[in-house]
């Protein structure tokens, strides 16, 4: 595949994963914008946001069809656990948006920012670790 495909599909499944991901935090902060549910929301839009963006990765950027069951579980703790640090970037810009300014657009701001930030990082992570080649 070329690059600048590969790119647009990278992008391409950040921005959805990353709608899923606020979309499920915007259906939990509708009900109460406590701290506890805005802790809620972030661990759920994350789950939702994770799972999402790791089929897509893995079948359309990294061609990766070994299903087998303990390779997928190995190879989903390895995805999930390069999302750590990306995932620390992402909840600190958007805590750090949302404690300043509690403000739903801020707060998506952040998260969009802490989003964009956290998964070049991932995706160098993911390439050289997760579905590394041979």
């Amino acid at each position: 595949m070329r690059k600048s495909k590969k790119l647009f599909l990278f992008v391409f499944f950040a921005v959805i994963s990353t709608l899923l991901n606020l979309l499920t935090q915007r259906v939990i902060l509708y009900f109460d914008k406590t701290n506890l549910y805005f802790f809620i929301a972030i661990i759920s839009g994350t789950l939702v946001g994770l799972v999402v963006k790791f089929y897509l990765d893995k079948n359309y950027i990294f061609f990766d069809n070994n299903n087998d069951s303990s390779n997928l579980k190995k190879k989903f703790g390895l995805y999930t656990l390069m999302g750590t640090f990306s995932t620390m970037i992402f909840w600190g810009t958007e805590s750090i948006f949302w404690i300043i300014w509690r403000n739903e657009n801020m707060r998506e701001l952040g998260a969009v920012l802490g989003l964009t930030i956290g998964y070049i990082i991932k995706y160098r992570l993911d390439k050289r670790y997760v579905f590394r080649k041979g």
